[in-house]
């Protein structure tokens, strides 16, 4: 998993309309690069919904956030149109930028044992450099961790 001090890998992904976001377009803000497991399920939708109802918060930090899950491009705009999302959801199928990260790891549910996402988040720096990050994060208290990561960061 990458650690706090390393530079952010880059990556270009699609958003929920398709259009590419890479983590380079966006140097010279702050970006809280979040993975989450599957679009439109219960933990996902209040980790999302968070976000939401709190952008004013990472406005005002200066930062943009970004979602990432496997799922397809559908999926994703499926859920960030029945959530009114206000920041953007991206696509990354074949799990490379998950990754990358490190969020792409063997799970285990119910005695199941697969791979998908761990739930996890970065806030990387201006310069691209990774200042935080949140391994396992819950869902319902993601955006309180974030923020005050972000208002030790920014001040």
């Amino acid at each position: 998993m990458i650690e706090p001090e390393q530079q952010a890998p880059d990556f270009t992904l699609k958003n929920q309309d398709g259009e590419d976001v890479s983590l380079t377009a966006l140097r010279g803000r702050w970006v809280v690069l979040y993975f989450y497991p599957r679009a439109a399920t219960p933990g996902c939708t209040v980790q999302a919904c968070g976000v939401r109802d709190r952008s004013a918060d990472y406005d005002a930090a200066g930062a943009t956030v970004l979602g990432v899950s496997t799922d397809p491009i559908e999926k994703i705009k499926s859920f960030h149109d029945a959530e009114s999302l206000n920041f953007d959801l991206l696509s990354d199928e074949d799990h490379a930028v998950a990754d990358a990260y490190g969020a792409w790891a063997e799970k285990k549910n119910y005695g199941k044992v697969y791979w998908g996402i761990q739930r996890s988040t970065f806030v990387i720096d201006p310069e691209g450099v990774v200042r935080h990050r949140i391994a396992r994060v819950g869902p319902a208290t993601h955006d309180d961790k974030v923020l005050v990561a972000l208002a030790r960061l920014v001040a």
